[in-house]
């Protein structure tokens, strides 16, 4: 059986270390933790599982950090995690497993990161990260912000999910860091207009991050998922913009990278047509949406809710409008099989139900909602 050494980088995670140690401490066999200067009991937390806590000085880099985090690993193979994820107890039960029969030929394992959840534990965002790594093989992290880990050789990808649970968000930290590089005069990379573009966008420089979105998409090198989603997310920032028009031209455009259409951009048009009140051109695209099956293998994002519950819930909606009741009535009770106590599906059921004369409920409205 290969053995494990976790290894992180941690700073002022005093509300979260514990959460995640006690997820992986009976699993792993070695715990390293790099603090980079936390001012709380992150440290004193840490010392609580294992004697092995490092010290290395912020830098401005997390690729650095990380890589200093690896030197410290002395066992077959490297896990990651960041302090504010979890391993859920199925997912436990399987890395289990997977320690007692992995191949020692295998140079990294792929796991799937759910970066986020909805209230309902239907995952909101998920994407392929290689999680665990063989320490031999010396593999470096790259990047100052969105780092990632430059593997090659014999990957496999394991049906297992490290789950992102975060308290809060660090607004404006990797917009200062992207603000380093530029100051710096640092040559940006295809990858690096894509994540800074996110970053503009997430802090509402819509502008701004249209135009690091089409400088991603312009460039010939780059990864032909980032030049999908820069598309789409472009799309987004001309809708909070109020600029209907180019955000229908950035989704089409997205079918240029994707080919077959991706259910978040088959959601999002169907969206534009029943924001201007044209259903059946809405529903023609939710339907595509319920049709299309995301690929487990894929390592780019992919958010389950646009291939599931959310063009249900929107097609009820255009239904209705229709008048065909029906209808309206048999998607809602398809969205309520992923959110059975959303607010919105309980507010739909009971209004069809009267108006079919199912009389369990009393009447109240029927509304959407659109996901972000």
């Amino acid at each position: 059986m290969v053995t494990i050494s976790l290894c992180m980088i941690v700073k002022n995670e005093e509300e979260v270390l514990a959460r995640c140690l006690d997820t992986v401490k009976d699993i792993v066999d070695e715990i390293n933790i790099v603090d980079t200067g936390s001012t709380d009991k992150t440290v004193e937390i840490a010392k609580q599982y294992t004697d092995r806590v490092f010290f290395f000085e912020w830098i401005g880099n997390f690729a650095a950090a990380r890589n200093e985090s690896f030197k410290h690993a002395t066992k077959d193979y490297i896990l990651y995690l960041d302090a504010d994820d979890v391993l859920r107890e199925e997912d436990q039960k399987k890395l289990k497993k997977l320690k007692e029969t992995l191949d020692p030929a295998v140079d990294s394992v792929s796991m799937y990161y759910d970066a986020g959840t909805d209230e309902y534990g239907n995952v909101t965002l998920r994407y392929r990260r290689n999680r665990l790594v063989k320490r031999e093989k010396n593999f470096k992290w790259k990047g100052d912000c969105h780092q990632y880990l430059d593997v090659h050789g014999h990957i496999i990808n394991a049906d297992i999910s490290v789950t992102h649970k975060k308290i809060r968000h660090s607004v404006g930290r990797n917009l200062n860091i992207y603000q380093q590089k530029i100051d710096r005069g640092d040559a940006f990379s295809p990858r690096d207009y894509f994540y800074y573009g996110n970053e503009l966008r997430e802090n509402r420089h819509y502008d701004k991050a249209i135009e690091n979105y089409n400088k991603n998409i312009d460039m010939k090198e780059g990864w032909i998922e980032d030049k999908l989603y820069a598309c789409i997310y472009k799309a987004d920032c001309y809708r909070y913009l109020d600029d209907p028009e180019n955000e229908l031209k950035a989704l089409f455009q997205s079918i240029e990278f994707s080919k077959i259409p991706r259910a978040e951009t088959c959601s999002r048009i169907g969206y534009h047509f029943q924001r201007k009140r044209e259903y059946h051109p809405a529903i023609y695209w939710y339907d595509q949406a319920t049709k299309l099956v995301p690929d487990q293998n894929k390592w780019s994002f992919s958010y389950p809710a646009y291939y599931t519950w959310y063009p249900h819930l929107q097609m009820c909606v255009c239904y209705y409008n229709l008048g065909e009741i029906e209808k309206s009535y048999q998607h809602n009770e398809k969205a309520r099989e992923y959110r059975p106590k959303d607010q919105s599906v309980i507010y739909n059921k009971q209004l069809l139900e009267k108006k079919l004369g199912i009389n369990q409920y009393s009447e109240t409205g029927g509304k959407g909602e659109e996901v972000k």
